[in-house]
């Protein structure tokens, strides 16, 4: 599968020319979810999480932001390219 993965978040640590997100794996959690959870807990751990739910777009973060300026970007261990 070919997948694009397109994000205008311009100040994450993965956004690149075009709207790009260049992570090699993401997290979309809900909102609740991802307020309650440490930064460590990121795609790395997805087969691991407990699927949730969400009512609306509004209700869902992604949980692989790192702002570009970030000295957290080894926060899941995993180094963020």
């Amino acid at each position: 599968m070919n997948q694009h993965i397109h994000c205008i978040v311009s100040d994450c640590h993965y956004y690149s020319t075009g709207n790009k997100c260049s992570a090699n794996e993401i997290v979309v959690v809900s909102d609740q979810f991802g307020a309650s959870q440490p930064d460590s807990v990121d795609a790395s751990m997805a087969s691991e999480l407990t699927p949730g739910q969400a009512s609306t777009c509004m209700e869902t973060c992604c949980k692989t932001f790192v702002h570009k300026n970030s000295d957290k970007i080894n926060a899941d261990g995993n180094y963020k390219l």
